[in-house]
C-alpha cells in the first residue's frame, strides 16, 4: 500500500514534477482512519459508516470488478450508497460489479445518487454512441495516452459506449442535498464544471471533499476539443467555494489525495487562479471586438504556473479552454465574415493548390514550413494538398511526416491524439 499522501505532499512541496501523480494500480490505500481510495481510472473512494460503505464513483467498465475486489480485501462491509460524482463513463461504467457484488452477497443494492442531470447525459449518450465511441477511441489511443490514460481496457470491443447495465440513480437532486449514511454526515454540491452534473462532497466530520474531476493533477479540462461544452467560470467558482471550507483532506477522481490545509488551499487556490485569468481574459477581449483568432494567439498562462505538478497540460491545455470560452459567451462563429458561410474544404483546396501551381508543389510548401518549425502553417498546406489529391501516395507520406512531427511536438493528450490520428490516416495502407 503506497503513502499517497507522502508522496502528494512531496511532490506539491517541492515542485516535482518527474514523478507520477495519476496512477492506476487498482491497489486500495487507507488514506485516513475509515477512508480508503482505490487508484483507477478513475479512482473509488470508499468511507465506511455504521449502514455500510459509503462510495464515490465506479470506474470503468473493465475496472469495475478489480475496484471491488480491492475494496472486499479492504472491508466486508455492504455498500449502502455510490454516489456518482459526474456520469462520464469513467465514473458510472463501474457500477454493474458493484449491483452484481451485492447481489452475490444477499445484500441489498446499493443506492445510487447523482445529480438529475445525469440523466439527460445517458439519454444524449444513447443518441449519439457512435460519435462518443469513436472520439474516445481517438482521443485514448494507449499509443498517443503520454503516460495520462494508461490502457485499462480487455482488448475486446465494448457493445456500447454507456453499458447498458450501468446503474440509474436511485435518488437525483438540483442544487444541494444532504445526506447521513450510517451517522455520517455528507454535504452534495451541484456545479458545473468539467460537465454540466458534476458535484462535489463536503464530509463535515472529517473535514474531506470530494471533489471529483474538480481536481486532476492536469490542468483543467475545460476544453476538450471533441466534447460537448464546459464551464471555466463556474468551475473556478466551485473550486472557490472548496477551499472557503479549508479541508484538511482532498480526494479527487484522478491524481493523488492531498492532505493539510494549507497545502490543498494552495494547490486549490492555484487551479481558480488559472481559470479565472483565462476568462477574464477572453471576456475582455471579446467585449473590446477581437475576433477569435485573434485571442487565441494572444491569450495564455505564464509557463511558471503550468510547471506546477498540478497543472502540467499534459490532458487538456489552455488554448481548448479559450476556445470553449468563447463558444460559451460568443457561439460558433468566429467573427471571420469569409467563415460565416465558407466555401467546402475541398473546393477552398483545389482554388489554394491552383495557386501554389498544383498539389505535390503545395505538400512541398508545407515541408518548407515544417523544416523552419512552423507546424501550425505546415498542417494546413498539407491538408489543402491531401485534399486535392487524396489518393496521391506523395503527399499522403508528406502528411504522415507532418503530422507525426506535430504530434510529436504537443504536450497534451487531446492535441496529441487528434494529430496522432491524421498520421495514422495519411500512413494507413488503402482499404484500412
Amino acid at each position: 500500500m503506497a503513502d499517497l499522501l507522502a508522496l502528494s505532499a512531496r511532490i506539491i512541496d517541492e515542485g516535482r514534477a518527474d514523478e507520477p501523480t495519476n496512477r492506476v494500480t487498482y491497489e486500495l490505500s487507507e488514506v485516513a482512519e475509515g477512508i480508503a481510495l482505490v487508484e483507477s481510472f478513475g479512482h473509488c473512494i470508499a468511507l465506511r459508516t455504521d449502514r455500510g460503505l459509503l462510495v464515490f464513483d465506479t470506474s470503468n467498465p473493465a475496472a469495475g470488478p478489480r475496484v471491488v475486489e480491492a475494496l472486499r480485501r479492504w472491508s466486508p462491509d455492504p455498500v449502502h450508497t455510490i454516489v456518482y460524482t459526474h456520469g462520464h463513463v469513467d465514473h458510472v461504467g463501474g457500477s454493474a460489479a458493484f449491483v452484481a457484488d451485492a447481489s452475490e452477497r444477499g445484500s441489498a443494492r446499493p443506492t445510487f445518487v447523482a445529480h438529475g442531470s445525469i440523466l439527460e447525459r445517458f439519454a444524449r449518450y444513447r443518441l449519439t454512441e457512435g460519435w462518443n465511441a469513436r472520439i474516445n477511441r481517438r482521443q485514448f489511443g494507449p499509443r498517443r495516452s503520454v503516460g495520462i490514460v494508461p490502457d485499462v481496457g480487455t482488448g475486446q470491443p465494448r457493445r456500447h459506449f454507456l453499458p447498458e447495465d450501468v446503474a440509474v440513480p436511485d435518488i437525483v437532486f438540483e442544487d444541494r442535498l444532504g445526506l447521513s449514511v450510517g451517522g455520517l454526515g455528507v454535504e452534495l454540491h451541484h456545479a458545473r464544471g468539467e460537465t454540466d452534473d458534476h458535484l462535489w462532497a463536503w464530509v463535515p466530520e472529517r473535514r474531506a471533499i470530494v471533489c471529483g474531476d474538480f481536481v486532476i493533477w492536469n490542468f483543467p479540462n475545460a476544453g476538450n476539443p471533441q466534447k460537448v461544452q464546459r464551464y471555466p467560470g463556474e468551475w473556478a467558482a466551485a473550486i472557490r467555494a472548496m477551499a472557503a471550507l479549508e479541508p484538511e483532506l482532498l480526494l479527487p477522481a484522478h491524481g493523488l489525495p492531498i492532505a493539510g490545509r494549507d497545502r490543498i488551499g494552495r494547490v486549490l487556490g492555484d487551479i481558480a487562479s488559472a481559470l479565472e485569468r483565462l476568462v477574464g481574459d477572453v471576456v475582455a477581449k471579446m467585449n473590446a471586438g477581437e475576433t477569435l483568432d485573434a485571442i487565441v494567439h494572444s491569450v495564455s498562462v505564464p509557463d511558471d504556473v503550468l510547471a506546477k505538478p498540478y497543472l502540467r497540460p499534459l490532458y487538456d491545455e489552455p488554448e481548448f479552454v479559450v476556445r470553449n470560452i468563447w463558444r460559451l459567451y460568443g457561439g460558433w462563429w468566429d467573427g471571420n465574415p469569409a467563415r460565416l458561410k465558407p466555401p467546402s474544404d475541398s473546393e477552398l483546396a483545389h482554388e489554394v493548390a491552383a495557386l501554389a501551381g498544383g498539389a505535390l508543389a503545395l505538400a512541398g510548401r508545407a515541408q518548407e514550413a515544417a523544416a523552419t518549425g512552423r507546424l501550425r502553417l505546415a498542417c494546413q498546406l498539407v491538408e489543402w494538398a491531401r485534399q486535392e489529391r487524396p489518393g496521391d501516395e506523395d503527399i499522403a507520406a508528406i502528411a504522415g511526416e507532418i503530422y507525426g512531427a506535430r504530434e510529436a511536438s504537443e504536450t497534451s493528450l487531446m492535441a496529441r491524439a487528434i494529430f496522432g490520428a491524421a498520421r495514422d490516416a495519411s500512413t494507413a495502407a488503402p482499404g484500412e
